[in-house]
């Protein structure tokens, strides 16, 4: 709030200021000499009867207009101009408008700067931290297909706080914005604005890779549901991400590729160990969880689990299958005698108590929405933004990986860098 203005008392002496000859007293006498308010007519014998006579035989009226009848009758002794041959009039140079005006010219306002990122940008992270929401949405949408923006509005959110700052002045006045650039140094023209600061690097995501590595590991219901949503979040975050060459480029598109593959297989086995009362469903669930492409420790797991599973419900065909991928890939010597042991328990007994629909022979990849296999000659339809596969009925629905594309729709591609746009 502004402070409080200081307010005059009633008993304050007040003190009668006449005009002076500088502050209107000529005004006055030109208006034919009023009468000041305070005093009154005069009246009775006060200088009644009193003649007014011309002093040495002047007229008694204006002396300006005495003067100049005097002007006009003679001109004076003051030197004359006849006969004087004056040169002709000589140019003098006139004073320009600019110095005779004193008026002050408010400057032209300037474009904000969060104006000029939207116009220079057509990267959807730097539109964002603009403030073009809507710009950012249309890019993501033509390049990725994506349509569903409900996963990442706080990011947009991040992205646009993070990339402006504010200082405060005086408490009567708004405060000052400013503009965070990305890469900004003393030796950068103040007049060339370079490109946002972005609050997501690549870098992030794969600190969020290890992490999510890291509690896959663990095994635990807990652990693996965290893990699931390290990996979501990589996938809405690559889409904001912004890097600067185009092996760089090559990186972020692996990730996206790694994290798909551990959505994919998170969620079937987190859905699995839900399904205690369907135990065909359990075994093709983590059957089809050892065809992701996971890291080798993961996949070890994978195969112990799905051997363990597979054995426990009598199908050992299809145990003794899990095993013999165990072993290959030099598993912990535990885990190794297990699966020698299972190798000779379905070697004398090549037998499944249930039939799966499930085939290791013929090569598949897994619908991310359904989960049944896709066998190669099959029609699919595919994410524009993940590349998970999907059945064709799937085709229009948002994308059950990456929660963000709509399946089967066309796009542009994956535009994270600066060089892609040049």
């Amino acid at each position: 709030m502004p402070p409080s203005p200081v307010m005059c008392g009633g008993d304050w002496p007040l003190l009668r200021v006449m005009k002076g000859i500088f502050e209107g007293g000529l005004e006055s006498a030109a208006r034919g000499g009023a009468v000041d308010e305070d005093e009154e007519d005069a009246g009775g014998d006060w200088g009644e009867g009193l003649d007014m006579v011309d002093v040495d035989g002047m007229e008694n009226r204006d002396i300006e207009a005495i003067l100049a009848e005097e002007d006009n009758d003679e001109e004076g002794g003051w030197g004359e101009l006849e006969g004087l041959d004056v040169p002709p009039e000589l140019d003098t140079p006139k004073a320009s408008a600019n110095a005779r005006s004193s008026v002050f010219v408010t400057p032209t306002q300037g474009m904000p700067v969060s104006h000029i990122w939207s116009q220079k940008s057509s990267l959807a992270a730097e539109q964002a931290a603009a403030g073009s929401f809507d710009t950012a949405m249309r890019l993501l949408n033509r390049q990725l297909g994506i349509r569903n923006f409900a996963p990442l509005k706080s990011m947009f959110i991040d992205l646009f706080s993070g990339s402006h700052s504010y200082l405060r002045a005086f408490s009567s006045s708004p405060v000052v914005p400013l503009a965070i650039e990305r890469g900004w140094s003393e030796s950068n023209s103040p007049n060339v604005r370079g490109p946002p600061a972005l609050l997501y690097g690549f870098s992030q995501q794969e600190e969020k890779l290890k992490s999510g590595y890291k509690a896959t590991t663990s095994g635990k219901d807990e652990k693996l549901t965290e893990a699931l949503r390290l990996f979501l979040s990589i996938l809405h975050t690559i889409p904001l991400v912004v890097v600067e060459s185009r092996s760089e480029v090559d990186e972020v598109k692996e990730l996206v590729s790694i994290a798909k593959e551990y959505v994919l297989g998170l969620k079937m086995e987190l859905k699995r160990r839900r399904k205690k009362d369907d135990p065909v469903r359990q075994q093709e669930l983590a059957a089809y969880f050892t065809h992701c492409n996971l890291q080798l420790p993961h996949l070890r797991l994978a195969l112990l689990n799905a051997m363990t599973v597979c054995y426990k419900a009598k199908n050992l065909a299809t145990a003794y299958n899990f095993a013999k991928r165990l072993l290959e890939t030099n598993p912990l010597e535990s885990h190794a005698r297990a699966a020698r042991q299972i190798v000779q328990a379905a070697e004398r007994n090549m037998t499944d108590a249930t039939e799966l629909n499930y085939d290791f022979r013929n090569p598949f990849v897994i619908c991310g929405s359904t989960y049944v296999p896709i066998y190669r000659g099959q029609k699919d339809v595919s994410c524009p933004y993940c590349t998970a596969r999907f059945v064709p009925s799937q085709e229009g629905n948002i994308c059950g990986v990456c929660d963000l594309a709509v399946i089967g729709a066309a796009a542009s591609g994956l535009i994270c860098s600066p060089s892609q746009v040049r």
